[in-house]
């Protein structure tokens, strides 16, 4: 049943027009830009510019369009819908959940095409670690789209949602330009950051683990508070 869930989160997901612009259409623009011009300096190569994307469409996927969805799911009914056919609510979170992860899938393989066509070389091994990585933070960043489409309105939740978007990817950015990826230091805290970074190590074939730490501690916190504070309507 939740297969059979998610399945139908993922299509709505990759039906959806402003979905797919925030999550494959930005992305791969992005990459082509930061990749081609020097806008986060002549010291970003393609070794840090794919792990801080990745980063930004696991934030698109997880967090802003499961918030941004969700929201507006509650507004309308759907999910109380959902719940009166027979569906328990834990499957429609876990479908959600799959949801996300097709649509992550999609966004992978899509920037990892782009990334190749630009030069970039990861090592064999670190792929492996990588997609761990990977996997783990688009569950933080999905508990706190849960989180956040699950307690607030859905006129709140548009605005926040976006702008919380805007903060991390930002703060991702400056923390590249600024400092480079390998030495971020206390910014390892910001979930978004700890994605890029752990990916960025990853893919050099070394294991993240205070980046996994963090993503981990995230993800519970958020997970926990979902969970007490989550409602199925308005």
């Amino acid at each position: 049943m939740a297969i059979a869930q998610g399945r139908i989160e993922a299509r709505l997901m990759l039906r959806h027009g402003e979905q797919l612009l925030l999550s494959l259409i930005i992305p791969a623009a992005m990459l082509c830009v930061a990749a081609t011009m020097p806008v986060l300096g002549d010291s970003s190569g393609i070794d840090d510019i794919v792990p801080m994307i990745l980063a930004i469409a696991a934030t698109s996927s997880g967090f802003t369009g499961q918030a941004i969805s969700l929201a507006f799911d509650r507004r309308y009914g759907a999910l109380k819908r959902t719940g009166a056919s027979g569906v328990p609510a834990h499957i429609i979170i876990l479908g959600k959940i799959l949801g996300v992860l097709a649509m992550v899938a999609v966004q992978v393989v899509v920037i990892t095409l782009v990334a190749l066509l630009l030069g970039f070389r990861p090592e064999p091994v670190g792929v492996t670690i990588a997609a761990l990585t990977l996997v783990i933070g688009v569950a933080t960043f999905t508990a706190a789209g849960l989180l956040m489409g699950g307690c607030l309105s859905a006129e709140i939740v548009l605005g926040l949602a976006n702008l919380v978007w805007l903060v991390l990817v930002g703060v991702v950015g400056f923390v590249l330009y600024a400092y480079g990826l390998d030495d971020a230091g206390f910014f390892n805290l910001v979930p978004s950051v700890a994605l890029a970074t752990g990916l960025a190590d990853s893919f050099a074939g070394s294991f993240p683990s205070l980046q996994l730490g963090v993503l981990v501690a995230w993800a519970v916190l958020f997970g926990l508070a979902a969970r007490r504070w989550f409602r199925f309507d308005n």
